[in-house]
């Protein structure tokens, strides 16, 4: 077995990611104060085919060392928009009929594995602040508030890792079903 060399993995260029079809899936970032990981969740966004990134609050926005850094050059190729409120967003995206869906630990909150997206609705994911998590006039907001299941000590994850988990997750299930 040998690695692929860079050029043999079919990468798509920025206009042809813009065109592609993407995943009916935004991401919401509710005042993210690390622009590491910023960068980070472009980065992911691009990997699964994000349709939109929204950037709220204190929440950095490209173009930005720090978020390049990570993102190299997902930024580009990634829609995204900045909105100062993020519970005016979310109600806006709601009058459209997109799933707000909130990525908490909350009572009552869905297991992330007890959640099947359909491919006939469209979904904001939101993730929140790195000490505060997802503002709770949100969490009250949302459709749904999801949870990723963890049995160690801390209950916390990285936001980059669980924007990795959950779109992840939001990806496979809408593409096989």
């Amino acid at each position: 077995m040998r690695k692929w060399k860079n050029e043999e993995l079919g990468r798509k260029t920025v206009p042809e990611f813009k065109s592609a079809q993407k995943t009916p899936v935004i991401v919401v970032l509710d005042n993210i104060r690390s622009l590491n990981n910023i960068g980070s969740v472009f980065r992911t966004a691009d990997a699964f085919l994000i349709e939109k990134v929204y950037l709220c609050g204190i929440t950095a926005t490209p173009p930005h060392k720090d978020i390049h850094k990570t993102a190299l050059g997902a930024t580009d190729a990634v829609d995204w928009e900045y909105r100062k409120d993020t519970l005016e967003l979310i109600l806006e995206l709601q009058a459209e009929g997109i799933q707000i869906l909130a990525i908490e630990q909350a009572q009552g909150a869905l297991s992330l594995q007890d959640f099947h997206p359909t491919a006939q609705l469209h979904y904001a994911i939101v993730l929140g602040n790195e000490v505060k998590g997802v503002s709770q006039d949100i969490v009250s907001t949302a459709d749904t508030v999801i949870e990723i299941p963890q049995e160690g000590t801390k209950h916390s994850l990285n936001i980059a890792v669980a924007a990795g988990v959950v779109l992840w997750d939001c990806y496979q299930k809408l593409k096989t079903s």
